[in-house]
């Protein structure tokens, strides 16, 4: 068995994706990479099998009719022989020093009788527009050398959360807990994140910056034009968070992840809320109720905690001026913590 799958769904990738596959590469007969291509139309299959027949012990290749990036990750998880399961972009990279130290750590893990759930480390913003970079870590909130579980992690900080950039699940937790990811969909790497985390039961944090995350592309998915344009697909994946647990339950077993999921709920409304606040329209301005009416009609307790008490109270200002202030605010912390 492999110790780490990486998938990689690549989308007319041709100009980057080089990159991100020879950091990958370094893991060596460790690791397996798939390259996802979703029906991309320039040179990025043909890139695809290239690295397939250079490595065949390492590099699968997966050419799909265009499903969006979260039917490339299923496609990976679905073939992944790895122990451990990690989606990489196209446009990011690893670093090769800390990947080295990973797969130390999993060799363990692979030695003991019940493998750790879930493995974090930091991630790092790399900003094109002014080269500047922004570490996320969590040394703040996970022990770090030792396996630990949910009732002894610390708060996680406003700006601070696990994305899919921090996160290497088992493999065969997120087949047991069901996760499959909407097609045609963008940002359901939340989903991803939110979705398994009441499965796992066992943690291990290691203080490296092994992600790199690249912001600036024109078209990326985080850029704040592009984000307007497709609200609809953030409100998708914001309801089916909604959908996917009963807070309540999660906090009769694990209080402290509880009061995360939470968080990362609330951020998540914000996110959505300021961005149709942005369109501005009333057919957007309507969405932006239906979406607060939706989680009251699910949780009316979780609704009344978040709409006034959290820091999706942000997104909820009222009126034309409280509007203004609430897309102010959220550009100042994008600034702030740079994260898009």
């Amino acid at each position: 068995m492999k110790l780490l799958t990486f998938a990689v769904p690549c989308y007319n990738s041709e100009a980057y994706m080089d990159h991100c596959v020879q950091t990958l590469l370094e893991g060596g007969e460790d690791v397996e990479i798939i390259l996802i291509d979703d029906g991309s139309q320039d040179a990025t299959g043909a890139i695809a099998d290239r690295y397939a027949r250079e490595y065949p012990d390492i590099v699968r290749v997966v050419h799909q009719e265009n499903g969006g990036h979260g039917e490339g990750v299923n496609q990976g998880l679905r073939r992944a022989r790895g122990l451990y399961y990690k989606v990489v972009d196209s446009d990011d990279w690893a670093d090769v020093d800390a990947l080295h130290k990973i797969l130390e750590q999993l060799r363990a893990f692979a030695q003991m009788e019940k493998p750790v759930d879930l493995l974090v480390c930091n991630y790092v913003y790399e900003h094109m527009e002014d080269n500047t970079r922004k570490v996320m870590k969590y040394t703040n909130v996970f022990p770090r050398g030792r396996v630990f579980t949910w009732e002894e992690i610390g708060r996680f900080r406003a700006s601070q959360y696990l994305l899919m950039h921090s996160v290497f699940y088992r493999t065969q937790l997120l087949r047991d807990c069901g996760l499959e990811l909407p097609k045609h969909t963008f940002y359901v790497d939340n989903i991803f994140v939110y979705q398994p985390l009441p499965f796992v039961e066992t943690l291990y944090y290691m203080n490296l910056d092994f992600y790199r995350y690249f912001i600036g592309r024109a078209g990326q998915s985080v850029n704040e034009q592009v984000m307007v344009k497709r609200v609809d697909q953030q409100v998708r994946v914001t309801k089916l968070m909604i959908q996917a647990h009963d807070l309540r339950k999660v906090a009769a077993r694990h209080r402290r992840l509880s009061r995360y999921m939470f968080n990362y709920l609330a951020m998540m409304m914000t996110i959505s809320s300021i961005f149709l606040i942005i369109d501005g329209t009333p057919e957007a301005l309507g969405k932006k109720t239906e979406l607060w009416e939706y989680l009251r009609t699910v949780d009316k307790s979780l609704y009344h905690r978040m709409k006034y008490r959290a820091i999706s109270a942000v997104g909820n200002i009222p009126g034309y001026q409280g509007r203004k202030l609430s897309v102010k605010l959220y550009r100042l912390a994008r600034r702030i913590y740079k994260f898009n």
